[in-house]
């Protein structure tokens, strides 16, 4: 069961999901830039661990904060979250822009990080980057707020089943709930300039890799220097695009649900 709460944290009134009732180490999940935490209900109903994820300030049900953060402030913000629930060490989880967050929260953080996983994700702005069409019309959270302009560029961006499945693209623009432009603006500014390259190596938790072979936003050969730089990690390659974790649910997490019980032998 999910259990929807809101917490005071350094100044900010932060909506939380959790399903904490499981047995295990929680698991703290970072999501993509101007994505709610609805979007992460399918994956938090399938996971065995107890796990969590919140709205960001600006995001979601989340009210906008006056400043914008930085990638480091925002893991000083998730750790003030976990103190509050009385979590002191929780396994870490990034999808997609939330990947940068949670490379950031185990490097700021390591005696917290149990395991790392980090899904369609990369070290930042030193990466292999998308086509300029693409990051174009990932410049603007236009896509969360128009569903017909959604559905016309959700194949170039998303790649993989959006490509050619209409009824997909067309689910998905039903879930999607707009983030308010401040708060996606502050996330493009908490990434600007950011990349984990010099200090990835110095991440020792155990990782698991997992992308898509067919991801415009987040090209594959990311993926692989991900795991290449990080000591202790292996990777996943799905037959999809970004948003495996949704289209290829059942297989993602198992292999996640599988990931996190080594830790406990």
């Amino acid at each position: 069961m999910i259990v929807e709460s809101y917490h005071d944290v350094s100044g900010h009134r932060l909506r939380v999901l959790k399903a904490l009732q499981r047995p295990g180490m929680p698991l703290l999940i970072f999501n993509g830039i101007g994505a709610s935490a609805d979007m992460l209900r399918p994956l938090l109903n399938s996971l065995e661990s107890p796990a969590l994820t919140f709205d960001l300030p600006g995001i979601g049900a989340s009210p906008a904060g006056l400043l914008p953060k930085r990638m480091k402030q925002l893991a000083s913000l998730s750790r003030g979250l976990l103190k509050s629930l009385g979590i002191k060490r929780c396994h870490i989880m990034g999808i997609s822009w939330g990947g940068g967050l949670a490379q950031q929260f185990a490097h700021q953080f390591p005696k917290v990080t149990e395991r790392l996983i980090l899904a369609a994700t990369a070290t930042g702005h030193i990466m292999l980057p998308p086509s300029p069409l693409v990051m174009l019309k990932l410049a603007t959270p236009l896509r969360y707020m128009s569903a017909s302009y959604f559905r016309s560029i959700a194949g170039d961006i998303y790649g993989g089943d959006f490509r050619d499945s209409p009824q997909r693209t067309e689910a998905h623009a039903r879930q999607m709930t707009p983030p308010s432009i401040w708060g996606y603006l502050s996330q493009l500014y908490a990434l600007t300039g950011w990349t984990s390259m010099f200090w990835l190596g110095e991440i020792k938790a155990q990782t698991l890799v997992m992308a898509g072979d067919d991801d415009p936003i987040i090209p594959l050969a990311n993926a692989r220097l991900l795991a290449k730089r990080l000591p202790n990690a292996r990777l996943s390659i799905y037959d999809c695009g970004h948003l495996f974790m949704l289209t290829r649910l059942q297989r993602a997490a198992a292999e996640i649900n599988e990931f996190l019980l080594e830790s406990l032998e």
